[in-house]
């Protein structure tokens, strides 16, 4: 994938990664390199940690932008999903039934089954319903019904829903769709690789309200963190105790997206060898700096993901610094 050269800023030395630490007792056992960056609407990078043209696949945190095809369409409306259904779509959920539920209401509103899913059934489950995907493949399925568009094949590249998902994302990065390079996720459905700063900048897009289907979509994940992630998850406890002012998806891999929103700012983080742990404690660590949370709040969610046992204590050295 070739880039302009003004994307993301000219690459620079001299702004180290973050390092994750691991403390057992006070003594350090393991750490994390992570690369962090804050971008403008306008793909401007404002702040960084490490470098901001890093390459990585997207993951799940694509996930708000695969559901864009489903709102702009018209088959959300038309299955009357609500913000409860557009939440779902964009979730990478634990497979309750709460959520299979959900998932199953978007293939129910649009007239299908649950048979012409792809997403695998779960390690353990009954149903590709439990499948943390199962929300996006839903959404995927409802838009192919309205559109006229085939059910056996959505999955692959050459489908014309994935044709205008890549589409929709190319135009939000200001690249010709044919330069953006694919790849299979877990679920079976193409992934983008892309610069740490161009998922900031999608980030930044989906929190400035400026797009009313988009605005739509963060709305729902705000409003219904619960189906986000789970109880518990780092995405819906940061939502739910940030009270709709931090909006948060993660990816696989150490792919951690956040906004700020109204504020028209994204921030993408990359954690090298792929740690979750990592990725939220370097979350945490920059809400703070960019003081988009109160101390009370992040005190809170510290105690939740920073101190993963008694004896365990996870901290963060460095900080973004202005590009």
């Amino acid at each position: 994938m070739t880039l302009p050269a003004s994307f993301g800023g000219t690459a620079r030395t001299g702004i180290p990664p973050l390092e994750v630490r691991l403390l057992r007792d006070g003594i350090v056992e393991s750490r994390h390199r992570v690369h962090a960056v804050v971008c403008d609407g306008r793909g401007r990078v404002l702040m960084r940690a490490g470098d901001p043209q890093q390459l990585s696949f997207v993951r799940s945190a694509l996930k708000p932008f695969q559901a864009r095809v489903f709102v702009a369409s018209g088959a959300a409306d038309q299955g009357n999903s609500g913000e409860r259904g557009l939440a779902i779509a964009c979730a990478s959920h634990a497979g309750t039934a709460m959520h299979a539920r959900e998932a199953f209401r978007l293939l129910w509103g649009a007239e299908l089954d649950t048979e012409q899913l792809q997403c695998p059934v779960p390690s353990g489950g009954t149903s590709p319903l439990e499948h943390n995907c199962s929300g996006k493949h839903a959404a995927f399925l409802a838009t192919c019904r309205r559109m006229g568009w085939s059910l056996e094949n959505y999955l692959q590249v050459e489908h014309p829903l994935q044709q205008e998902v890549f589409k929709r994302v190319a135009e939000l990065l200001a690249l010709p769709a044919a330069e953006l390079v694919t790849a299979r996720d877990d679920c079976g459905a193409p992934t983008l690789q892309l610069q740490l700063a161009q998922m900031a900048l999608l980030y930044a897009h989906l929190g400035a309200g400026a797009q009313p289907d988009l605005e739509r979509l963060s709305r729902a994940m705000l409003n219904h963190p619960e189906l986000v992630a789970g109880e518990g998850r780092f995405d819906t406890e940061l939502m739910r105790l940030g009270h709709g002012q931090v909006l948060s998806k993660g990816g696989a891999e150490g792919i951690q997206c956040l906004n700020r929103v109204g504020e028209g700012l994204g921030v993408a983080i990359k954690v090298e060898d792929g740690a979750a742990r990592a990725k939220h404690a370097v979350a945490l660590h920059l809400l703070e700096q960019l003081d988009w949370l109160t101390p009370m709040t992040l005190e809170d969610l510290g105690s939740r993901f920073l101190l993963p046992a008694p004896h365990l204590r996870l901290e963060v050295v460095g900080e973004l610094r202005f590009d």
